[in-house]
């Protein structure tokens, strides 16, 4: 992300904007401006802008739940040593099972999503979080079942 002298103002259809790519990372420019009844020309310098200025940092899909029935999915809580948490955050970016970190209040100072593959990924995982310098301790629980 490239820091801009004049940051970018995120208005309302910037919001729709990206509400309707949330849904639908696949729609075409034709269809967006269409819904958000705009130019076409609109819709991509939105575009253009919103990941420029790291709004959008990517798109990607969302498979059937059937797809990933034999991942391992779990929840990591992370306690950070003193005031390194922005050093740990950008290590654990690293790491590509993490799917999604969260910092929290309370005992833990991080949350993490895992999906691994195998057991033998997600126990690979969980020792690459805790050799990382900053991580004083962690919890981990394996999502069984989503009711």
């Amino acid at each position: 992300m490239q820091a801009s002298a004049h940051p970018y103002l995120y208005d309302a259809l910037d919001k729709q904007l990206i509400a309707i790519l949330r849904k639908d990372g696949r729609a075409s420019i034709s269809k967006l401006a269409q819904v958000l009844h705009v130019s076409r020309g609109t819709v991509q310098n939105r575009l253009d802008r919103l990941v420029s200025s790291g709004a959008i940092l990517g798109f990607t899909i969302r498979a059937h739940e059937q797809l990933e029935s034999n991942l391992v999915r779990a929840i990591m809580l992370i306690e950070v040593v003193g005031r390194s948490t922005t050093q740990v955050i950008n290590k654990l970016r690293g790491i590509p099972q993490l799917e999604k970190l969260h910092t929290t209040n309370g005992a833990w100072d991080l949350v993490a999503d895992i999906r691994a593959t195998s057991l033998e990924e997600f126990d690979k995982v969980l020792r690459e979080v805790r050799s990382i310098e900053g991580v004083l301790n962690s919890e981990t629980s394996i999502l069984l079942s989503t009711v």
